[in-house]
């Protein structure tokens, strides 16, 4: 069985957070769950090999990015809409 976008992203962020995937809720910021900003650049990376998707991120610039990185929910979110945007 093939694991939803919302686990998968949550196992992608768990990972980078030293936590298992049960413990990060989908009302957390990254910064709540201990992510620095290489951490944030790190599940960038991982986010657009696992799915394949460009994530429109800039991390010199992020208060710019169109990529909402508030919450675990909002990045969820997001990557659903790349992901379908790139199915076409």
């Amino acid at each position: 069985m093939t694991k939803s976008t919302k686990e998968q992203v949550v196992d992608i962020i768990a990972e980078q957070a030293v936590l298992e995937p049960s413990d990060v809720s989908m009302d957390q910021t990254l910064e709540d769950l201990g992510i620095d900003s290489l951490g944030l650049v790190e599940s960038i990376f991982a986010i657009e090999e696992a799915f394949d998707i460009q994530v429109p991120f800039n991390a010199n610039e992020p208060e710019d990015s169109t990529f909402d990185i508030s919450s675990v929910a909002t990045i969820v979110d997001a990557v659903e809409k790349l992901v379908a945007e790139q199915k076409g």
